[in-house]
């Protein structure tokens, strides 16, 4: 069972997100998944990969962070830098 909305996921996908967003967006299914699993050993699994997803939200961000990355688009083009006054 998947209880995340699908409009919710759909509003998200469509707007630009950085890898951090994704993997953000990611957490939060596992999330939803696992708090909705009756099997014990299915849900902890479920609450891992939310954890793991998590983390490579905080990697990303930080990596963003050094390198000042500027948001992708689902299309695969890169966003223009914002201009520096």
């Amino acid at each position: 069972r998947i209880l995340h909305s699908s409009f919710a996921v759909a509003f998200v996908r469509a707007s630009q997100m950085s890898m951090r967003d994704e993997y953000r967006t990611k957490a939060a299914e596992f999330q939803a998944r696992a708090s909705g699993e009756s099997d014990r050993m299915t849900r902890l699994h479920f609450e891992s990969l939310a954890r793991d997803y998590e983390q490579l939200a905080e990697l990303a961000e930080q990596v963003d962070t050094i390198y000042k990355r500027p948001k992708i688009d689902n299309s695969g083009k890169r966003a223009r830098p914002a201009r520096q006054r």
